[in-house]
């Protein structure tokens, strides 16, 4: 039974997340995007677990359920902000619980060492040694997975606070994870060039911070599930036996994929970067190194060994977005995309399976090339950097980042700034 999910979400109460969200939209769009099972998001938030309490049903096998039969698994994402090995450390965890009993118990736990009642991502000073500790001492089900883990900030091998390796971040706990999160800005390939990753399962999912569909599971993790239960998703997560692959967008899109500094308009990738030392020609500041950096610095590979099948895509409102050239929230944009679901299975068929000639029948020509062209990779893209989103493109000719008005500036472009503090 092939099930896709996505199991890092967040609710209305975590900090910089949609306060629209609710269960029903999340089901809802859950449903228009083809997914099939979601994590229930910030589940220790106090008025966010009495929704989940209040609206959905636990079955004895951990799953809840709306009214309407759509699945949800209890799941959190906490941040710990601790030092470690003599250096700062800020890392985000997925976690996720077996049912309710459980929940009670970790919530119990953390209100012992702080509150969860002002973010639905709450923050706390122990160690991630401690924490899956703490975890392990309530049940031996729970799972940890570490969060986006490239991410520049806020992630295990993120650049401004990271480690290493797994074994340097949870040391002799590291027998306990079994899977780390890709994150937007990397791909299992760029995983499989770190060997020391081989043996963690790659996983991938959203962290949308909103319900909207071109969030919601624009990553996800496919599973060949015999049955659906909390304990069928865990083993798959965990011994690879089931895990059939990932969706996943292109690194390139991702805010963190490249270096720069935005508040410069300076964007260089890895080589450039390198030349720099790391520090902004501009402002002479250390730059936001981004993702690509990274892996190009814990690669022990040239090329990636053992990549594990993935999909790569782009969600279906932006698709159309791009190709009308209007918001991705506009009336044209959502009639056009209520069109397509209309038509097709859900979303992820269509960008996965329904040919060319079908989507021609309904919608326009170059949004079903773009679909195709999309599916067998042949798109560009302007590469995200210190939290920009990529921008994908067809054709030679580069879009300018919206979030700045200004054109980014290259290596060549600040030749002088380069040449000023190499004096």
């Amino acid at each position: 039974m092939q099930t896709i999910v996505d199991l890092h979400i967040h609710g209305p109460y975590a900090m910089a997340c949609s306060k629209q969200t609710t269960l029903t939209k999340l089901a809802d769009n859950a449903k228009l995007k083809g997914l099939n099972v979601l994590g229930t998001g910030d589940a220790l938030h106090p008025k966010w677990f009495e929704n989940i309490t209040s609206e959905l049903t636990e079955d004895e096998n951990g799953i809840l359920w709306t009214k309407d039969k759509f699945p949800f698994i209890w799941q959190t994402e906490l941040c710990l902000m601790y030092t470690q090995d003599g250096k700062g450390r800020r890392i985000h965890h997925v976690v996720l619980m077996p049912n309710k009993d459980v929940v009670i118990q970790v919530r119990d736990m953390l209100l012992k060492r702080g509150r969860l009642d002002y973010n639905g991502r709450p923050i706390f000073g122990f160690s991630s040694i401690e924490f899956i500790e703490m975890l392990r001492s309530i049940s031996p089900d729970i799972e940890l997975i570490p969060a986006h883990a490239w991410t520049s900030w806020m992630s295990i091998f993120g650049s401004k606070s990271g480690f290493n390796s797994v074994e340097e971040c949870f040391k002799e706990k590291s027998k306990y994870i079994h899977a780390i999160e890709t994150g937007l800005s990397s791909d299992p390939s760029m995983n499989r060039r770190v060997s020391s990753l081989d043996k963690y399962n790659l996983v991938s999912f959203s962290d949308p911070h909103s319900y909207h569909t071109h969030r919601l599971g624009r990553e996800a993790t496919i599973l060949d599930l015999k049955n659906l239960s909390y304990k069928s998703i865990l083993n798959a997560l965990r011994t690879g036996e089931g895990l059939a692959g990932t969706i996943e967008v292109n690194p390139a899109y991702g805010k963190y994929h490249i270096d720069g500094h935005r508040a410069c308009n300076v964007v260089l990738n890895y080589s450039e970067t390198k030349k720099l030392n790391g520090i902004c020609p501009v402002c002479k500041n250390p730059l936001t190194i981004g993702v690509e950096y990274r892996v190009e610095e814990l690669a022990d590979r040239k090329e990636p060994k053992d990549v594990p099948y993935f999909a790569e895509l782009i969600p279906l409102s932006e698709i159309i977005s791009l190709i009308l050239k209007k918001g991705v929230n506009t009336q044209t944009v959502v009639s056009e995309y209520s069109s397509l679901i209309k038509n097709f299975k859900n979303e992820l068929d269509i960008l996965m399976n329904v040919d060319f000639e079908s989507l021609k029948k309904i919608t326009h020509e170059k949004i079903a090339e773009a679909i195709i062209n999309i599916r067998k990779g042949d798109v560009k893209y302007k590469p995200g950097f210190d939290g920009v989103y990529g921008i994908p493109y067809f054709g030679d000719k580069e879009p300018e980042t919206k979030e700045i008005k200004s054109k980014t500036k290259s290596l060549e472009s600040v030749q002088k700034g380069l040449d000023s503090f190499s004096h």
